[in-house]
């Protein structure tokens, strides 16, 4: 891989402006609705809402800007699970929804049920309970997985579900390219997709890529105008070419 992009990438903002940035909601433990695309979707207690993050990965989905039409998809970190029954919706092969979260699995089917139901009868759709892939059976192989990781490198809460759903930090995309990298789930000509921001550490996370023997482009950057720049990078992996 070029490693020049690593060098452009900002480094984390300030650990104080971090935790700021990252308080965390007081309705977490709660139902809550989510609204996007004409749907109305319930959010059981510890299940991450979606946020503006999250919906940039759900509508590039929906636009074919990640174009799973007839390909092996997996959505790493489902939580809700919206990106999995949407990309159900745009023909995608199979549907793999994968957290650590048993609840967010539970919502997952529920919300595939509710927007899915029976009008994509030419997906296989599974929801699991997996630390990353590990329930994943041995040799499955996707061709596009998206991940919009909790990498917010400052510890914001001691609550385990705001720490899951938020600051695990570099570990946990450390895990993920790794478990892909050696486990040899990525398909030839399969892409990964993957949400971060410099409350991360990208020059970090992107190395680590780098090293298991990805190469990473930046699809979209946006500026939310208060320090925060998210980026959406797009990532393939030599040998899967």
């Amino acid at each position: 891989m070029d490693r020049s992009l690593i060098a452009t990438l900002p480094p984390p903002l300030p650990a104080a402006q971090i935790i700021d940035l990252n308080r965390p909601r007081a309705d977490l433990a709660t139902h809550r609705t989510h609204e996007w695309n004409g749907w109305a979707l319930d959010v059981p207690p510890g299940v991450f809402l979606p946020g503006a993050t999250s919906r940039m990965i759900h509508q590039r989905i929906l636009e074919d800007a990640i174009d799973v039409r007839g390909r092996r998809y997996a959505a790493m970190g489902c939580g809700l699970g919206v990106e999995a029954a949407v990309a159900a919706l745009r023909g995608a092969r199979t549907v793999h929804a994968l957290d650590v979260h048993p609840a967010s699995v539970a919502a997952a089917e529920a919300v595939y049920r509710t927007v899915v139901g029976d009008t994509a009868p030419g997906t296989e759709f599974t929801a699991r309970v997996s630390d990353q892939f590990s329930a994943v059976p041995p040799g499955t192989v996707f061709d596009v997985v998206t991940f919009n990781p909790p990498a917010v490198s400052q510890v914001v809460s001691t609550d385990p579900d705001v720490v899951r759903n938020v600051c695990v930090g570099a570990p946990v995309t450390d895990a993920f390219f790794t478990q892909i990298a050696e486990r040899g789930l990525l398909a030839p000509g399969g892409e990964v997709h993957l949400i971060v921001s410099n409350t991360a550490d990208l020059r970090a996370i992107i190395g680590r890529a780098a090293d298991l023997g990805f190469t990473a482009e930046v699809a979209h950057l946006h500026d939310w105008e208060d320090g925060v720049l998210t980026y959406l990078f797009r990532l393939t992996r030599e040998g899967n070419a």
